[in-house]
């Protein structure tokens, strides 16, 4: 089951240049979603993909780091695309964001080789009891959108030069890698991401390219021993998060 590291269950949740409505969305906002949305490669994006778009969160945020990128949104879920649809129009950047309530494998075959980058913030759990709330499995669990399928989604829709970026807990994104290996991805840059120093890592910030590139590694930790942000965290989002503590 997937628990973002730091979750807010308030209907509005705002950030320093836009809000996000978040009352019917199965997930709220949480610390993977910002963390990918701050951390991925947006240098050379003119057209990006945000697959599982929930909220729109990550669309938001990649409009923002960017002056003229044109953000495209997809999600299955009807609501996730209302409220994504929603903050998006009352963004800054509502002209450059446009949101598909469609499943990315239905996207690809219309979308071929349109994007210099696809980044997801995906559901990775795929075993166990399915609970009764049908809207959080679709998010939380790989029955709608097998790591399989966003590789393959991502092979038709990226540029030759284009990049696929994730954030997964810390052994999944390792499965993932291997996975993307086999559907030609290489993997060009990864963050390991631990909530404390005394901690394990337990997320992995990845991102792949279609040809061979030198291999950028680095870590983060989001805490200090007084449950602080540390310096890098605060770095990685002060363009975003109000509150820097």
């Amino acid at each position: 089951m997937k628990t973002p590291l730091k979750s807010h269950r308030t209907h509005v949740f705002r950030f320093k240049h836009f809000a996000i409505k978040q009352e019917t969305c199965p997930m709220k906002v949480g610390t993977d979603g910002v963390l990918l949305g701050a951390w991925v490669d947006m240098q050379q994006v003119s057209r990006a993909l945000d697959v599982g778009t929930g909220t729109g969160l990550i669309a938001l945020m990649l409009a923002q780091r960017s002056e003229q990128a044109i953000i495209e949104a997809v999600d299955i879920d009807g609501a996730a695309c209302a409220e994504a649809q929603h903050n998006a129009t009352a963004s800054p950047w509502a002209s450059r964001i446009h949101v598909h309530h469609m499943a990315v494998q239905d996207l690809a075959p219309k979308k071929i080789a349109q994007f210099d980058l696809v980044v997801s913030n995906p559901p990775f759990f795929s075993g166990g009891v399915l609970s009764s709330y049908q809207d959080r499995n679709v998010v939380r669990h790989t029955v709608k959108l097998p790591h399989g399928d966003l590789l393959a989604a991502a092979r038709t829709m990226l540029r030759p030069q284009g990049r696929l970026a994730v954030i997964l807990p810390y052994l999944e994104g390792l499965r993932f890698g291997e996975l993307a290996a086999t559907y030609g991805f290489f993997l060009c840059r990864r963050t390991k991401v631990r909530p404390k120093p005394a901690q394990p890592f337990h997320r992995l910030l990845l991102e792949f390219s279609r040809d061979v590139r030198p291999l950028q590694e680095s870590t983060l930790t989001l805490h200090d021993a007084h449950n602080h942000r540390t310096k890098d965290y605060i770095k990685l989002t002060e363009n975003f998060y109000i509150d820097p503590i």
